[in-house]
């Protein structure tokens, strides 16, 4: 049996390495003129923690929360508002939305992003809501923001390669260029957010059709 107290120093301690990790940040504020380079490493660092630090504080909640419904695989943490949601059309087109924008790589697949899309899914699920798979499909990844909210200037560097990682097996057989389309887009808002399509390769024209304003009575 897991020990409670233990766990739960852990998380303590988890907490306050990441507060801890803010010092860095801290001290090169305290410069006249602090390196740009190095303060963006930093915060990437400081970013990193947090995620890996939440990712093992969601482990420990789950081995110690009671499981209520066996018919979920695993126990939930109902996303906050913050996080995001998930929505099927009557077209079967799902969509995704994360109250954040796509996070930097960092060299490597954001696992806090994979887990926080399963964790929707997970939840949008526990509703007995049944969720589409497809055996091909378009995604699309839209993210909505101006030039000043923007975390991340190339497409290249954002991680939206943890997205297909996350609906791998699930919504889709597989990722591979035959099977999983991609269309990465950008949408300027005053209200930073993430908006990621999965639909059929056929509705790909009714979908930027509908993005475009051609149907004005229609919304995504």
């Amino acid at each position: 049996m897991p020990d409670l107290k233990t766990d739960m120093c852990r998380a303590q301690q988890v907490a306050y390495e990441a507060y801890l990790a803010t010092g860095s940040l801290l001290a090169l504020t305290d410069c006249n003129h602090p390196d740009k380079l190095l303060f963006a490493r930093e915060l990437d660092k400081l970013a990193g923690r947090f995620e890996s630090g939440a990712m093992e504080i969601r482990s420990l909640c789950e081995t110690h929360r009671p499981n209520l419904h066996d018919r979920i695989k695993k126990p939930l943490i109902s996303p906050f508002t913050l996080t995001g949601d998930v929505s099927v059309n009557e077209y079967g087109w799902v969509h995704i939305t994360l109250h954040t924008l796509l996070p930097h790589c960092r060299f490597q697949t954001p696992a806090f992003l994979i887990d926080t899309i399963t964790r929707l899914l997970d939840e949008y699920e526990s509703k007995s809501q049944k969720l589409p798979r497809f055996d091909r499909a378009m995604l699309i990844v839209d993210e909505h923001c101006d030039v000043e909210s923007r975390q991340v200037y190339d497409q290249d560097n954002k991680g939206w390669k943890a997205i297909p990682n996350a609906i791998k097996g699930r919504l889709i057989e597989d990722d591979d260029q035959f099977s999983l389309q991609v269309a990465l887009l950008s949408t300027k808002d005053t209200v930073p957010s993430c908006h990621i399509y999965l639909i059929h390769p056929d509705d790909t024209g009714d979908f930027f059709s509908l993005r475009t304003g051609q149907f004005p009575h229609l919304f995504l």
